[in-house]
């Protein structure tokens, strides 16, 4: 990829002269999709990015969010969370291991750069067909990538979620998120702070892997990708990584940090530069300084190397020989390689400048594109005649319904002791014990919704996020999205885009949870096909203490299903359910709560009242797999669906719905009262057995059939 001509052209109009080659190709990747979102940031202005609670929002390295004050039960206390979102697509397909490992790590040093300690991650994975050969192998090696990194680094992956779908076979997607602990007097922002101060680079050295790993993201995978843009992959190493957040978290202690950028794409030449041109100044930088790890490295490499592990500080000079003091104690690698100006941004090479351009004009100027769109039409209904055992058996061993714990237990979910709940429910809790706060954590999309329906499916993924987190007793704080598409210089392609941005920012504002910030993904395209537009969204919630109803009954109690049991099959609503994909049938998307804010709200109070014994969300595969799920050996359930279509009822996937064991059918009733339905579906029982009553016959199965339909990812991949 290189400079397009109208960019060149403008680049000449500004500097008056033709670009250095160290020039252009610096301007090639901070003015690409990747860095510059030249496609999207037009659309982005409809996320609500404001509220009380936000203390960073969006164009830092990761936003800062203020958890509630316990002690007074209401406004905002003195600790803060980090929340950042990293996607890693492109060099996860060419190399799954590294390429997945490095997106943790970029999203760490993106928590690092905020002055925090890391806590927690989710990953959201997304994947081609279960059953195809090379899939697969992407699954496995992004999977050992994500568990040998974190694992290394200490830091805990307690939420997520694994989709497989046919159109991300050319083209999966790795989407990672990080939160972060840290508290007012520690915040560091990327933003320069004065002119004279001292530029130091810290970390690994600067080889030459990962280059132009930016213009790499902003282009559609050839089909030799795996082969021609291996050069493009970094390689991580999470051994310096975790020094790295060590040395880090001394030198925000020490208050020795003014302003810090995690070395990611377009490497010193992007972190540089960005730094200082939020604070609308420039810098000196001398690139022969920079301590490097391969030989005769010319001005470029340096500049633009995407190797890991690697930070860039502003530092005060009277500091600068304390932080290479506890650089070096931590055996990483230090270089002073210049100072903050008030004038251009400038880079000397042996003497000979390569770079002197206005560093706001090389972060900002790079013009929009003004794209087509194309809206998807509704789908017509044709549903299926499929026997409902069948069916039943279909959806629950499907891999996207089916158990995670393949993944999840490969990750070390509870390093740092924090994780109360950990993963395979429907959202996981991280103990803030600095606030005395529980953290709920979701993560993840549904490309069958959006792919349905762009617009609908985003709202639904936001509330479907919302409710997991509201069915472990929290409410919703904030989130962060990281936003993935096909090539949209096609209009079908960006009308999907546009819908799914419009969704997401709509239902994230109806339920007062504010997009603090985030990532996108553009020109996800290969030979096979564009991707689904997939929103993925990581949500947190807070609430008081580390405790929350289980998702599993308890051997007595009454079960209600908060939410429509299902509509009649000339009313049907089947539209993106795992049922249709199984099933080859198409259908309308399902119509959200009237009021899903209230409903969220009331779910959460439920959840923590002492009558509640447990409680889980009802989406992907719909009642079915949500009953399957709650089914262990020492519980059952005997319920009974009195619906005129059997299917619709077991089978829709609307979200804002859950399950709620209770010993008080009466209290959730009024609870609930004018905000949703409440429906009796039966009783739990001492037998470990699920029997579903339709009227004309009764599913019945057990929990050591139920655990056998679930294991199909571990038993094909065992």
């Amino acid at each position: 990829m290189s400079l397009a001509d109208s960019d060149r052209e403008l680049v000449v109009s500004e500097l008056g002269r033709e670009p250095t080659r160290a020039e252009a190709a610096l301007f090639e990747n901070l003015w690409s999709e990747h860095c510059a979102y030249r496609s999207s940031r037009p659309l982005l202005s409809a996320f609500d990015s404001e509220g009380e609670q936000v203390v960073v929002g969006p164009g830092d390295d990761a936003a800062v969010v203020a958890l509630p004050d316990s002690e007074s039960g209401d406004g905002n206390g003195s600790t803060y969370i980090t929340m950042g979102i990293e996607s890693h697509n492109h060099p996860s397909y060419v190399d799954p291991v590294d390429g997945a490992a490095t997106g943790v790590g970029g999203i760490v040093r993106d928590t690092l750069s905020m002055g925090a300690y890391p806590i927690a991650l989710a990953d959201s994975l997304y994947f081609g067909e279960f059953d195809d050969d090379h899939s697969q192998y992407l699954f496995e090696g992004v999977v050992e990538g994500i568990s040998h990194y974190g694992n290394c680094i200490g830091v805990p992956t307690v939420a997520g979620s694994v989709d497989f779908h046919p159109d991300y076979e050319g083209n999966p997607l790795v989407n990672v998120a990080c939160v972060g602990l840290t508290n007012e007097e520690r915040l560091v922002t990327a933003k320069a702070q004065e002119p004279g101060n001292t530029l130091v680079l810290v970390g690994n050295a600067t080889g030459r892997d990962g280059l132009g790993g930016a213009s790499f993201a902003s282009e559609d995978l050839a089909e030799d990708a795996e082969t021609a843009d291996r050069p493009a992959v970094q390689v991580g190493d999470p051994y310096a990584e975790k020094l790295l957040i060590e040395a880090n978290e001394q030198l925000v202690d020490e208050g020795l940090i003014e302003s810090a950028r995690d070395l990611g794409a377009a490497g010193l030449g992007g972190a540089s530069s960005e730094m200082v041109a939020k604070a609308d100044l420039g810098a000196r930088i001398e690139l022969e300084r920079v301590h490097q790890r391969e030989p005769n490295m010319n001005a470029m490499e340096i500049l633009l190397a995407e190797s890991q592990e690697r930070m860039c500080y502003e530092v005060k000079p009277e500091n600068v020989d304390r932080v290479r003091e506890i650089v070096e104690r931590f055996d990483l690698g230090c270089s002073v390689i210049g100072e903050v100006t008030d004038e251009n941004y400038t880079c000397l090479f042996e003497g000979e400048t390569v770079v002197d351009v206005d560093a706001y004009f090389l972060g900002e100027g790079a013009p929009m594109n003004d794209l087509a769109t194309e809206e998807l039409e509704e789908p017509e209904t044709d549903l299926p005649d499929a026997d409902l055992e069948a069916a039943f058996d279909a959806i629950v061993s499907s891999p996207n319904t089916a158990s995670k714990r393949w993944v999840y237990r490969q990750y070390d979910h509870e390093v740092g002791v924090r994780t109360s709940v950990g993963p395979g429910d429907d959202a996981a809790i991280i103990a803030v014990r600095e606030a005395e706060q529980g953290l709920a954590i979701s993560s993840g999309a549904a490309p069958n919704w959006t792919t349905v329906a762009p617009y609908e499916g985003a709202r639904a993924v936001a509330l479907e996020n919302a409710t997991n987190i509201a069915a472990k007793g929290a409410t919703p704080l904030a989130a962060v999205d990281c936003l993935n598409g096909g090539n949209p210089e096609k209009p079908d392609v960006y009308g999907g885009f546009t819908g799914i941005v419009d969704g997401l920012a709509e239902m994230c504002e109806t339920l007062s949870t504010p997009v603090v910030g985030g990532n996108v993904s553009l020109y996800n395209d290969s030979v096979a096909g564009p991707i689904p537009p997939t929103p993925t969204l990581a949500m947190v919630g807070s609430k008081d203490g580390y405790d929350a109803p289980p998702l599993s009954v308890e051997s007595e109690g009454d079960l209600v299903l908060v939410g429509d049991l299902g509509l009649e099959r000339d009313e049907s609503r089947l539209g993106g359910s795992e049922y249709l994909a199984r099933f080859d049938g198409s259908d309308r998307f399902p119509g959200l709560p009237a009021d899903p804010a209230s409903v969220v709200e009331t779910l959460a109070a439920v959840a923590n009242d002492d009558s509640t014994l447990a409680v889980h969300d009802v989406s992907h595969g719909g009642l079915a797999v949500a009953l399957a799920e709650m089914v262990g050996d020492d519980a059952g359930l005997e319920v009974s669906i009195p619906a005129p279509d059997p299917a619709g009822a077991l089978f829709h996937e609307q979200p804002g719905r859950a399950l709620i064991q209770t010993e008080s059918v009466a209290a959730v009733r009024e609870a609930f009262d004018g905000i949703a339905p409440v429906v009796e579906l039966g009783t739990a029982t001492d037998e470990g057995r699920l029997a579903i009553d339709l009227g004309d016959r009764t599913l019945e199965t057990d929990a050591a059939a139920i655990r056998e339909r679930r294991a199909t990812i571990e038993r094909e991949l065992e």
